[in-house]
């Protein structure tokens, strides 16, 4: 292990558990961020699955192909700087409806990661689930209900395109060398987003702005965002997405928060 990439490996009894609950099956297709020494790689690929392992260690990829059969592809490089799609559809053999992804998530680099997925499942619809370790604070913003502490844009961002369960939580004893905090694992099941999103750029930059201001009614917090994309006047935009002025920005749902950009984009109805 290098510790510059902060890497943690996980026991084999808590392996268990993971490939368990993965529950993969001969022929699936596989995205695995993070092959490490091949804990999980090894018995996704003993399942019958082929897997494109995704390790950005040299030593540790390198070590990696080595060991592994030819069902398994190991790509050597960060993964925020890979075509995730593009990965997927170079795969030999039949080609995938879509993939599956598994993942020890560098908790350093959890948001940007998720953000990434996202963006490709919106743009590409490559994935049926994601299987991912994360820190546990992360693993509670993503499942965050509206109301709660946790929720926030990553909730949003993650919510438009999956439903979210947490699968297994995690001491740090499960790792060697055991880190400094909690982890989970949540399981992200891809669907189509329940609301419509017309503009996706316009849609993040409100949440990220109403969300710098969850301490404010919902009427203070979408004056910015307001004032610099629409001629309209804050209140006015309230009364024609339906959102009470009261209201905090953490109580506004996926519905509050499409019909709030769709009238901020000029494109929302007029309710009277």
């Amino acid at each position: 292990m290098r510790k510059r990439f902060g890497q943690h490996f996980l026991e084999a009894a808590w392996v268990a558990k993971l490939v368990a609950s993965i529950a993969p099956e001969p022929d699936e297709l596989f995205l695995e961020i993070g092959g490490g020494r091949g804990e999980l790689t090894r018995p996704l690929a003993k399942a019958g699955a082929r897997v494109v392992a995704v390790e950005v260690d040299r030593a540790l990829a390198a070590a990696l192909e080595e060991s592994m059969p030819a069902t398994v592809q190991v790509v050597t490089g960060d993964i925020l700087e890979q075509d995730l799609a593009g990965l997927i559809a170079a795969v030999p053999g039949p080609p995938a409806s879509r993939a599956r992804l598994v993942g020890n998530i560098p908790y350093n680099l959890s948001a940007p990661i998720l953000r990434m997925l996202v963006d490709t499942q919106r743009q590409a619809g490559c994935f049926s689930d994601a299987t991912l370790m994360l820190q546990r604070e992360v693993a509670d913003r993503i499942a965050g209900r509206p109301g709660s502490r946790d929720y926030g844009p990553l909730a949003v961002l993650v919510q438009l395109v999956a439903d979210v369960e947490l699968v297994l939580t995690l001491p740090p004893g499960a790792f060697r060398p055991p880190p400094k905090v909690r982890s989970a694992v949540v399981r992200l099941t891809f669907r189509p987003s329940p609301v419509p999103i017309h503009h996706p750029e316009l849609f993040d930059q409100m949440v990220r702005s109403l969300f710098t201001q969850r301490r404010k009614t919902v009427l203070n917090a979408v004056a910015p965002i307001t004032h610099a994309v629409s001629s309209l006047a804050p209140q006015v935009v309230l009364e024609r997405a339906g959102v009470a002025p009261d209201r905090r920005p953490a109580t506004l749902d996926l519905a509050d928060l499409a019909r709030l950009s769709e009238v901020l984009a000029g494109t929302g109805p007029v309710l009277e």
